[in-house]
């Protein structure tokens, strides 16, 4: 599984390595305890419907990227801060990755896992 971003019909691979948080549980531990992530990692939190979704860094000592999607499309990119940063926005998926991994990233890009 890898995550991609499409934008003005050129295709980049932002994650090879995608690990999917979908039970409560792992939604709810996120990133937090992990000392590190690969550089090609993400996160991918997927929820039912559209709702304001926050992301907070406790716990997780190393910068992230955070992208909320709404059906697909970018609505907000964030880099967070390691165990301070906080950040929400709607959105019906979060994407979590290493920081700088979505520097090219823009709001109304689309994002989407392939298998």
């Amino acid at each position: 599984m890898r995550l991609i971003r499409e934008s003005d019909g050129e295709r980049e691979t932002l994650a090879t390595e995608v690990e999917t948080a979908d039970s409560f549980l792992s939604k709810a531990r996120g990133l937090m305890f992990r000392r590190s992530i690969p550089d090609d990692f993400a996160l991918v939190f997927r929820f039912d419907g559209v709702a304001t979704r926050d992301v907070h860094m406790v716990f997780v000592p190393f910068p992230l990227d955070v992208l909320w999607l709404r059906d697909g499309e970018v609505a907000r990119k964030e880099r967070l801060s390691p165990w301070t940063g906080l950040a929400k926005a709607e959105a019906d998926e979060l994407v979590e990755l290493p920081a700088g991994s979505a520097d090219e990233v823009s709001v109304g890009d689309e994002v989407r896992l392939l298998e």
